[in-house]
């Protein structure tokens, strides 16, 4: 491979140089918007090197009105197939499908026509196939609680190159970040999520239940990260960029020494010492935004064991009070789909994950 372009400056040049031309010849005077969004490691800024040994390369979305679409789309694919560079700066244009999956492609050299990766689409229609609705409607609360965080990300983030159709841009703005309302639920539930299980250190600890501990020390910081990535406004992405994001918050520099060295610990006692120190960190945080009236921000014991905790549920009820809307107010504790479902099968499926959310929303019948 040449030496590593950021995946977004080469699908910047990518559009610049070899595809606008060609779609100029193939619909000539179409109107269209251009851009990098979705999945990609290139799209949230953090692929490298490695990245591009698969689904990562000289790829966009071509965005046209919908009439345009049926109208130019397959002459645009089959112009751009025939026409496009075998290479762009170094970088194969063919995507070819891995022997593993026909769904993953790689780029490969072709002495044939290209299978390049640039989607010719519309704006809705894309937008409602990656997040399950469309944001050029006005969305409803069932719409943002239902899109996992990774989603929001990927469509909020990127680059868009070229807004013709001046639809694009205003969509994203549109899903830039949560209504006040729900951010202060979403906050709150996340609060909650911290509460149900800070006790669970030192429990587990004083059983001899080592590992069970430091599992429940993984998970609240976890928890805790994603809680910071929400205060400082941005979309908490999937587990494997998680760290590379939260490094990216204003919390970082203060909370990463003791979540590592939480994580790092042998003993309870030390784990449930670190974990104090970033409670009491992220509280101050919390109060800081002044989005509730101040909230005591030190640890405390848990009832009458010997453990030390924040009692995080103090800052949910504080951020509920804050709610205005009824209908938001009166939301179960679950939150959005991600911060009560954990799988990779629901939340890169948009409809599963819609109907799970769905799920959660409906009345409980009564016991009997």
């Amino acid at each position: 491979m040449p030496p590593f372009i950021p995946g977004l400056e080469l699908c910047r040049r990518f559009y610049a140089e070899a595809v606008r031309p060609l779609l100029e010849e193939a619909a000539p005077g179409i109107p269209h918007s251009a851009a990098r969004i979705g999945s990609g490691s290139e799209v949230l800024g953090f692929d490298t090197a490695r990245s591009a040994d698969h689904e990562w390369g000289p790829r966009l979305q071509l965005f046209l009105r919908p009439r345009d679409v049926s109208r130019h789309s397959g002459r645009i694919r089959h112009v751009l197939a025939e026409h496009l560079p075998k290479t762009f700066h170094g970088y194969p244009t063919h995507f070819a499908p891995t022997d593993e999956t026909r769904d993953i492609r790689v780029m490969r050299a072709t002495d044939g026509p290209v299978h390049h990766r640039v989607e010719v689409t519309h704006v809705s229609s894309w937008f409602t196939a990656t997040l399950g609705f469309d944001p050029t409607s006005p969305l409803t609360p069932a719409d943002w609680l239902a899109t996992p965080t990774q989603l929001l990300a990927e469509v909020t983030a990127g680059a868009v190159f070229h807004d013709g159709l001046h639809v694009l841009a205003p969509a994203r703005a549109a899903l830039r970040w949560y209504p006040r309302d729900l951010w202060l639920h979403i906050l709150a539930c996340q609060w909650q999520r911290i509460s149900q299980e800070e006790a669970f250190v030192g429990r587990c600890g004083e059983v001899g239940d080592a590992l069970g501990s430091a599992v429940v020390t993984a998970r609240l910081t976890r928890d805790l990260m994603r809680l910071c990535l929400l205060m400082d406004r941005r979309y908490p992405p999937y587990s494997k960029w998680l760290g590379s994001a939260f490094a990216r918050t204003s919390a970082a520099d203060r909370l990463t020494p003791p979540l590592t060295a939480a994580l790092a610990a042998t003993d309870w006692h030390t784990r449930e010492s670190h974990l104090t120190t970033a409670y009491e960190t992220v509280a101050d945080l919390h109060n800081q935004l002044g989005l509730t009236d101040r909230v005591d921000p030190h640890t405390r014991p848990y009832h009458t064991r010997p453990f030390r905790v924040l009692r995080a549920e103090r800052f949910t009820h504080a951020l509920r009070a804050r709610i205005t809307d009824p209908t938001i107010r009166s939301l179960p504790l679950t939150g959005a789909v991600d911060q009560f479902i954990d799988s990779t099968e629901v939340l890169s499926r948009p409809q599963t994950a819609r109907d799970a959310a769905e799920g959660m929303r409906k009345p409980r019948p009564e016991q009997s």
